[in-house]
């Protein structure tokens, strides 16, 4: 066996027999993709799957947000779920829910004030930074969306959980086709969902302010991560809730139980494959209908990327469980493990790097220049740095792992 299997078999034999595989490793696979499509070498110069949709229709970067909101549910029922087996009262669930919510949304915060232009004489933090920060942010919807997925699952049942999916898919539907909205040249819209004209970003400005949100569209601002839009995250998250209820919970003392019968564990890929193509084509299908639109968060954004994570996580149970591939999802359990910490340590030493000024220019543009331009292609050279960042990334979050350390929000 070479060094390189027993080390990532170690990896795989640290993890606890009550920790589900397929989970963690879908886990560290959101959060991988999301730091590589973060930090990029050169903003210009990336391959297209790499990009968001400029508006309508989606690539596979479009996939990631609502992943990771997915694995949020999962996590919801698995780990409350247990903890409502144990018979914990639920004002202490609500209220370590409410206080992970509070952290994890300072924490985006911090990021979005983590910044300043060193050797800029004219820039001012608390001017061009504090009074204009952005409230919004990854962070911050992650928050928000957990919070509200927990009391829903704390008070609804399954059958609960899906009315209130589809109420809430159906209310966001509604609001952008028919309510109206005006500007302030008393123009009056309705059922636009052109960028920086429809419903959702007129909300945006009229209740976080055309100073706090993330682009300066017109003529409305805009936000990705926007207030209407948060209703529809949430029901991502809820599906990862549903399908933690239906391909985890099946029978077993506590949801996290070791399964090692093979005849369920196939029966579980069955049911997300079904499940997960029913929704990709019911939602490409909507898509005519409903524009496929992540900023929007659209509700055939919701069912078509939920499919697509059911799909993926179909393919995890059946890798890891059924054939017991684990080798290779090492590195992705490491990341997985601190996928918050590791998160919050892309984004500051991202920041630092486009901080801190050498020769003219950035600490990034140095490296970039320096390190990979002149030896690849543009696009090739972009790519390899943001894998550069990664492998930077990995090394310190195996040294967390190796020594169980684990960062919880």
């Amino acid at each position: 066996m070479s060094m390189s299997s027993k080390y990532f078999e170690q990896i795989i034999h640290q993890v606890p027999k009550h920790r589900i595989l397929a989970v963690d490793v879908f886990r560290g696979l959101s959060i991988t993709a999301m730091i590589l499509v973060n930090n990029p070498g050169n903003w210009s110069a990336i391959y297209a799957p790499l990009k968001h949709a400029p508006w309508h229709g989606w690539t596979l970067t479009d996939l990631i947000f609502p992943f990771f909101l997915f694995i949020v549910g999962i996590s919801i029922s698995i780990s409350i779920g247990n903890q409502l087996a144990k018979q914990v009262p639920i004002v202490k669930i609500v209220s370590s829910s409410a206080i992970r919510t509070l952290k994890l949304f300072a924490l985006g915060l911090f990021l979005a004030l983590f910044y300043y232009k060193f050797g800029d004489s004219e820039f001012n933090w608390v001017n061009d930074r504090l009074f204009d920060v952005r409230i919004m942010g990854v962070l911050q919807r992650i928050a928000i969306v957990y919070f509200c997925s927990v009391l829903l699952f704390l008070f609804f049942k399954p059958k609960g959980l899906l009315i209130w999916s589809i109420l809430l898919l159906l209310a966001h539907t509604f609001s952008l086709f028919f309510i109206p909205y005006s500007a302030e040249t008393g123009t009056v819209y309705q059922g636009l969902l052109i960028e920086g004209n429809n419903l959702s970003a007129w909300l945006d400005q009229q209740v976080l302010g055309s100073r706090h949100v993330y682009a300066q569209t017109t003529p409305f601002v805009s936000d990705p991560e926007g207030l209407l839009s948060t209703l529809p995250a949430i029901v991502s998250c809820l599906s990862g809730i549903l399908i933690g209820k239906i391909i985890f919970n099946d029978g077993r003392k506590t949801i996290n139980e070791p399964l090692e019968n093979e005849s369920v564990n196939l029966n579980k890929v069955k049911k997300l494959l079904w499940l997960g193509l029913i929704m990709t084509i019911l939602g490409e299908s909507m898509g005519y209908f409903i524009p496929i639109n992540k900023a929007l968060w659209t509700s055939s954004y919701v069912i078509l990327t939920t499919g697509v994570a059911c799909l993926v996580l179909a393919l995890c149970i059946y890798l890891l469980e059924i054939k017991k591939f684990t080798l290779w999802s090492a590195p992705l359990i490491v990341f997985g493990a601190n996928s918050i910490a590791f998160f919050m340590f892309a984004g500051v030493s991202g920041r630092l790097l486009v901080m801190i000024p050498v020769a003219g220019g950035t600490l990034k543009s140095s490296i970039y220049e320096t390190m990979f331009q002149p030896y690849f292609s543009p696009m090739n050279a972009s790519l390899a740095f943001s894998i550069g960042f990664l492998i930077i990334s990995y090394l310190l979050m195996y040294l967390m792992y190796r020594n169980k350390i684990f960062w919880k929000v």
